[in-house]
């Protein structure tokens, strides 16, 4: 960062630090908002505009080799007359780095000249184009568009410090892509009667980085197909990641692939169903083989702790007599179980839930719940696993992310390939953003960035006001507003430049 820059920052800091400061203040005899003699006009010369953060993702995108990469791989296109494969997938992404939700969103982005300037680009597709564009895909292509950010992917996690690749914890999970669209050819109907999608995604923890997106009808079981993308996912972290670790719930509980994962080294954490059978193994294990599982606070008091108050729900459930379930208290134990299609036993971690069903004020009666969850790890202890397994309902955020925040399972277009196409496209803004935090040198200030949500994104780190100037071979963004998060923006693209060298 210029010296210059340096001194502004401090300076726009200092003047909000003051105007923020505590002070006693009088009785004002008129509101703050004070403003009345509000007049505009149009500039003639000065460009400006509100998301000036896509200027440091774009220069994060070539400088990792994303533009370059996604020339290499995607040849959907006879003649670049005029875009290239990576102004088409780019295209997308900043639709959604702008904050717009639908591909028509994109004639608005056509029409504003700051954008384009900020970019270099003379003109960006249309929303027809665009939709053309995703058309062209096959399942082939997909595939290497995943492939080839992955190979990126996995550049960027070699320069994170050694300690924060001890373990690379991967996560699946099926979600539902609904749409009121009834022409939408793969389309299907799940088993919560929902017309629509039901993608697959992989994961990352470590980062909550969406490794594959693998869309598929509404009817098809979430586990379907899972095996063969954790084996992609596994042969990603090796090399970069000390050892794997692979979550899920239990339909992820593939028994048939426990022996060759463990053969090759690869730990694993699963639900497992409650049959009847485990149910009564866990029922002939003595009382003393149980012990209490602690739940320990979700944050620490850094002050002192606030009254409660009053839980309004309780008392309308106790007032109308509608029947509770409360739990009394939770205990772990264990016992070796080999699945039918294992040659080895495993670990099972049996979790008891002590119920009490009540009816208003009344206790009606005790109910005990089992809970399984099966493992291949012998240096976890059963507590532990537990908790690793209660751990991956974090991707349940990701998923919410993706669906609501980056808005990549809208399925805009007319059939499964085309729209699995934009999931992953739509996909690479949060990457995006996940690459992003992963540039900046402070481990604190990566984990901020890394649990933001991504509204928070775009409004900390993105929606920046700047100056376009152009001139002297070169596109200047001149910040015109300071936030706290700016120091952030130009850590990065410091450090930009050193991770493309090598």
């Amino acid at each position: 960062m210029k010296r210059e820059d340096r001194r502004n920052l401090r300076n726009r800091k200092r003047r909000i630090a003051w105007r923020l400061r505590p002070r006693e203040w009088p009785e004002r005899p008129y509101p703050m908002f004070a403003a009345s003699n509000i007049q505009y006009e149009v500039s003639a010369r000065q460009r400006g505009i509100t998301a000036g953060g896509i200027g440091a993702i774009h220069l994060l995108a070539r400088r990792v080799g994303l533009v370059r990469e996604l020339d290499r791989v995607l040849h959907l296109l006879k003649r670049h007359l005029p875009y290239h494969e990576s102004d088409h997938v780019l295209n997308l992404v900043y639709n959604i780095m702008y904050g717009n939700t639908r591909l028509e969103d994109l004639e608005l982005l056509r029409q504003n000249e700051s954008y384009l300037d900020m970019l270099g680009a003379q003109r960006i597709p249309d929303p027809t184009t665009a939709g053309d564009f995703l058309r062209r895909f096959t399942e082939a292509d997909i595939v290497a568009l995943l492939d080839a950010v992955n190979g990126i992917r996995r550049r960027v996690w070699m320069r994170l410090p050694r300690e924060e690749r001890k373990r690379a914890v991967i996560d699946g999970d099926g979600t539902d892509a609904p749409t009121d669209g009834e022409k939408k050819d793969g389309i299907g109907l799940s088993y919560k009667g929902v017309w629509g999608y039901s993608p697959l995604l992989i994961s990352l923890a470590n980062t909550s980085e969406p490794l594959f997106i693998v869309n598929r009808p509404g009817n098809v079981p979430s586990h379907t197909g899972a095996a063969e993308w954790f084996d992609k996912a596994i042969a990603l972290c090796e090399g970069v990641f000390d050892e794997i670790l692979l979550r899920g719930d239990t339909d992820f509980s593939l028994t048939a692939n426990f022996d060759r994962w463990t053969d090759q080294n690869v730990k694993f954490v699963f639900g497992y169903d409650a049959h009847a059978s485990l149910v009564a193994l866990a029922k002939q294990l003595p009382e003393a083989a149980f012990r209490p599982l602690p739940r320990w606070p979700t944050y620490d008091i850094q002050t002192e702790p606030r009254q409660k108050r009053e839980n309004v729900k309780e008392a309308i459930v106790k007032e109308k007599g509608f029947e509770n379930i409360r739990l009394c208290s939770e205990e772990v134990a264990e016992f070796m179980y080999r699945p039918g299609k294992c040659r080895h036993a495993y670990r099972v971690i049996v979790l008891r839930k002590n119920l009490s069903v009540e009816k208003g004020e009344a206790v009606l009666f005790p109910d005990v719940r089992y809970f399984f969850y099966i493992t291949n790890d012998p240096s976890m202890s059963s507590i532990e696993v537990v908790y690793q397994a209660n751990e991956r309902c974090n991707q349940e955020n990701l998923i919410e992310q993706l669906k609501n925040g980056v808005n990549a399972m809208r399925v805009p277009v007319y059939d499964l390939v085309s729209n699995w196409a934009y999931m992953v496209i739509a996909s690479l803004a949060w990457t995006l953003k996940a690459w992003f935090a992963l540039t900046l040198p402070r481990a604190a200030d990566r984990e901020d960035v890394l649990r933001m949500e991504f509204k928070q994104f775009l409004n900390a780190l993105i929606r920046v006001p700047c100056q376009i100037i152009k001139g002297g071979h070169r596109i200047l963004l001149r910040l015109l507003g300071y936030t706290s998060c700016v120091r952030l923006l130009f850590a990065s693209l410091g450090a930009v430049p050193r991770l493309n060298s090598g």
